[in-house]
């Protein structure tokens, strides 16, 4: 399981990647464990001549052997769980009426497992299928008083399952939330930033769509911090990221990667058009003085992506702009391009 683990530990940066990671394990533990106990039964329902379920054993077994080999080497969740679910349903149902209680047995784990292996809706309404189809076989073969235990025991199980992977869920959302943007800001942190900028570099190599950077820091902060206080100076930070937000498309991209330091990626923006957005956020920051009338300004680096670099590259050469906008005077603007092409 070596190989499941280090992308774990090579995307530990990049929350996003490390809850994906987590997600393929419990994949892994799920088709393997359920191979394990599987594989049995295959020989026992042959051997009691029930060659139809043997035979749906089978295929479930190919599937789990599929499964974990694709997430071994090659990264990719075969068929996204539905043959593990369709194939242990029927089997669990089809178990039922021929063995009785025994089958039963099976068909619990089978409607938990679910709820791990598709997406929620997706899982519920599958398991109500389950759950409604359960419930016939007992109604026409069991007792009364069977039917109604088996109905509403299963349906308790999942209902308690759905609940605890909604949970899951939502506390993966906010995990991950929080490991990616700025508490104070809302904006993104450091944490993806390596791979939002490859995705446009990547754009760049196959689709000829150009992306351009925009770092922004603001000027002489400190002194804000030092005169009006921090609380004044966070108050300020949250302000000047609502302006610059309004005039952003949904595609844009806005980080806070310093204290009073930020980056717009711009996708599918060329340099120029780079260039007279940067100026009116330049404008619309100094144009109004901000929380208890504290003046503030900005100085801005900007470039576009060319052909062959690196993220890196791409962002060290917005910072050299930035740079020399801050040596030439602040409260401007330094536009800079790649090497040729």
């Amino acid at each position: 399981m070596d190989s499941l683990s280090s992308p774990l530990k090579q995307s530990a940066t990049n929350p996003t990647l490390v809850v994906l990671g987590f997600r393929r394990r419990i994949i892994y533990h799920l088709h393997f464990w359920a191979l394990i106990a599987v594989v049995p039964l295959v020989v026992v329902q042959w051997r009691l001549q029930n060659y139809l379920l043997s035979s749906l054993l089978v295929a479930f077994c190919i599937n789990a052997v599929l499964v974990i080999g694709f997430l071994r080497w090659r990264r990719i969740y075969f068929l996204q769980g539905w043959a593990f679910v369709v194939l242990a349903m029927m089997s669990s149902a089809y178990s039922m009426l021929i063995n009785g209680h025994a089958g039963l047995y099976w068909a619990y784990p089978t409607a938990a497992a679910t709820f791990f292996l598709l997406p929620l809706r997706q899982a519920a309404t599958s398991s109500s299928l389950f759950v409604t189809t359960i419930a016939a076989i007992t109604f026409l073969t069991f007792a009364r008083q069977d039917f109604w235990r088996i109905t509403f025991s299963l349906g308790l199980t999942c209902i308690f399952v759905m609940v605890f992977a909604w949970l899951v869920g939502r506390l993966k959302e906010e995990l991950t939330r929080l490991a990616t943007t700025d508490p104070l800001t809302g904006c993104l942190n450091r944490s993806q930033l390596a791979d939002l900028l490859n995705s446009q570099i990547q754009m760049r190599e196959r689709y000829e769509r150009v992306s351009s950077l925009v770092l922004l820091d603001l000027d002489h902060f400190k002194n804000i911090n030092d005169r009006w206080g921090h609380v004044a100076g966070d108050r300020v930070l949250k302000e000047m990221v609502l302006r610059v937000r309004k005039r952003l498309r949904e595609s844009d991209r806005l980080f806070r990667i310093g204290g009073e330091e930020f980056m717009v990626m711009l996708p599918e923006t060329r340099q120029r058009d780079a260039e007279q957005l940067t100026q009116e956020l330049l404008s619309n920051i100094s144009a109004t003085p901000f929380v208890d009338d504290i003046p503030l300004t900005a100085s801005a680096g900007v470039t576009e992506v060319v052909k062959g670099e690196t993220w890196s590259t791409w962002l060290n050469r917005a910072d050299q702009a930035l740079f020399s906008a801050k040596r030439q005077g602040r409260n401007r603007m330094v536009s800079v391009t790649g090497r040729p092409q």
